[in-house]
């Protein structure tokens, strides 16, 4: 009987160490990382689970609202800002479904700045009963304010020059501006502004948009407007990394100074009316260019001095002829990239294209080049098959070729078997260096 109720009192001892609140043991930093992570209104609820949690979220450096959230109100919002008590607020996160429920947005972000806070992220749908003013009177002086994202029906109209000396980040995914002025008093308030990422709309206010940041090292522009007669003028003598994306139709793209870029990435550009866009580009280390030759002029003459690495979509009309023309004017290049970006083969769309090749063997290719991959060749191709054995053939100091193909089913053995043969002419080209390895998959 003892034995019987040692044993049940160790059993009724087990359950209380099975029952002891493991997690308010955990490091505070660990706790506060777990409340970061979770909407504001959910992590206040957390104080009912003990003392320690009652004011744990007060100290948590990022908050975030959210409507859709019944706790989600104006007055919880300001009463939470107030209450918070941690030396910096880290960050800030407004996301709303309705822009009536942003009435007092000013107030939330006043409050915040009080709080030095370091990143702002506002967000507000795209509807058709207007957008969130910006309020501009918060704009005139902060020195923490280190990140700034304003995406969707957010209106800036700035009529003097904002002042925000530590911003580093600005991310504008369609935001409206009222003029060209609000988008030149806003840039010229950041010196310290190292990158930039604006999507744009076609019922934006400003057609020509001017980017003049002595600072900007990264700029990212993805553009929806369709047969527009504005465009930019960008100036930015520290630019590194540059990417633009929908270019179509458009008047202008002007790069005035980027004479340090490293990384440039050019996507859906089809038709441009200045013919320069690709010239300021000869400065980059490395280029991705995904456009249609025809629509875009080369910059006959000029040399991309600089170029390493080149990556060419080939699913545009005449990129044999502009993959030539690269060929020529870049006598550093070490890497070569082809890419099909289609992921299908449209058996009507496969037509042999006219390669012209270059007259005499780039410089690149006898001195310099090492390596070169083509994802999703299409060996069906004569003009594609001439591409990769020219390149073969006179590449001296090619060290890898990857050639990927589009897989086939089982039941196509036909065009297995064309494949495969296909596949064994390339393997048995006389290569001009003798320590290339050629790679042959299947996506």
């Amino acid at each position: 009987m003892e034995q019987k109720r040692k044993t049940g009192g160790e059993g009724l001892s087990s359950r209380g160490v099975a029952n002891k609140d493991r997690i308010s043991e955990l490091p505070e930093e660990l706790l506060l990382h777990i409340l970061s992570s979770l909407p504001t209104e959910i992590a206040i609820t957390t104080s009912v689970l003990s003392k320690r949690w009652r004011s744990l979220w007060k100290v948590s450096p990022n908050l975030s609202f959210y409507s859709g959230n019944h706790h989600t109100s104006s007055e919880n919002i300001c009463s939470s800002l107030i209450l918070h008590k941690a030396p910096v607020l880290e960050s800030l996160h407004l996301g709303f479904g309705d822009v009536s429920d942003a009435s007092d947005v000013g107030i939330w972000i006043g409050i915040a700045f009080a709080r030095h806070l370091r990143k702002l992220v506002l967000s507000f749908p795209c509807h058709d009963e207007g957008s969130v003013r910006f309020p501009s009177a918060l704009c005139s002086f902060n020195n923490t304010l280190e990140s700034l994202k304003l995406k969707f029906s957010i209106f800036l109209d700035l009529p003097s020059r904002v002042c925000f000396n530590s911003l580093i980040e600005l991310h504008l995914y369609y935001t409206l501006f009222k003029d060209q002025e609000s988008v030149s008093n806003l840039l010229c308030g950041c010196p310290r502004l190292e990158d930039l990422v604006l999507h744009r709309i076609r019922n934006n206010n400003v057609e020509t948009l001017t980017i003049a940041v002595p600072s900007l090292q990264r700029l990212t522009i993805e553009d929806d407007h369709y047969g527009s007669d504005g465009g930019y003028v960008i100036n930015a003598p520290s630019l590194k990394y540059f990417n633009i994306d929908g270019f179509n139709r458009i008047g202008y793209c002007l790069i005035q100074n980027a004479p340090e870029l490293v990384d440039a990435i050019v996507t859906n550009v089809f038709d441009i009316t200045n013919e320069k866009m690709l010239e300021p580009l000869t400065s980059a280390k490395r280029l991705s260019l995904d456009l249609s030759p025809l629509k875009i002029k080369y910059p006959t003459g000029k040399i991309f001095y600089r170029l390493l690495s080149l990556e060419l979509h080939t699913n545009k009309e005449e990129w044999c002829n502009l993959l030539s023309l690269m060929l020529d004017s870049s006598p550093k290049l070490q890497i070569l990239k082809l890419i099909d970006s289609k992921w299908y083969i449209n058996k009507d769309n496969l037509v042999d294209r006219r390669w012209n090749q270059p007259k005499c063997v780039p410089e690149c290719l006898l001195f310099h080049l090492e390596t070169f991959e083509w994802t999703r060749y299409r060996w069906q191709l004569e003009d594609e098959k001439e591409v990769a054995t020219y390149i073969l053939k006179n590449a001296r100091r090619l060290k890898k070729a990857t050639l990927s193909t589009k897989s086939i089913e089982p039941n196509e053995l036909e065009n297995l078997e064309k494949r495969r043969e296909m596949l064994n002419e390339l393997a048995n080209v006389v290569r001009a260096s003798n320590s290339c390895h050629l790679v042959c998959e299947a996506d």
